[in-house]
């Protein structure tokens, strides 16, 4: 009578720890992208905050983003960047951009970012 063995192979186990590294190491070389993101978000919601209720020009918003942006330490985006567009009783902040990151090799991880901000 032959024992059967059971369960998992060491080269099955490399297998999976393999895979599970590379989207750990994809997870760590996303981290910085998110992060700059999320201070650009941070930064377009107290900037509107900011403007809430005395509405603003163009060029004052754009100089409150660059003061927020210099503190914030974002070098991804100028103020330029965001598209100010001023509606009926609201003005809208809207960026759109891309950010690639390299992964392995010649691989890259490209992530797209879209934010509207309202200030009414």
């Amino acid at each position: 009578m032959r024992y059967r063995q059971k369960g998992m192979t060491f080269i099955g186990l490399l297998l999976i720890m393999a895979m599970a590294g590379v989207l750990v190491y994809g997870g760590i070389r996303l981290a910085p992208v998110y992060l700059n993101y999320m201070k650009i978000a941070r930064t377009m919601d107290s900037v509107a905050t900011e403007f809430k209720g005395n509405g603003g020009d163009e060029s004052g918003i754009r100089r409150s983003l660059e003061r927020h942006w210099i503190v914030e330490d974002i070098g991804v985006l100028d103020s330029t960047d965001v598209d100010i567009q001023k509606g009926d009783q609201e003005i809208s902040l809207h960026v759109h951009y891309h950010d690639q990151v390299p992964f392995i090799a010649n691989v890259s991880l490209l992530v797209t970012f879209d934010k509207t901000v309202k200030i009414q």
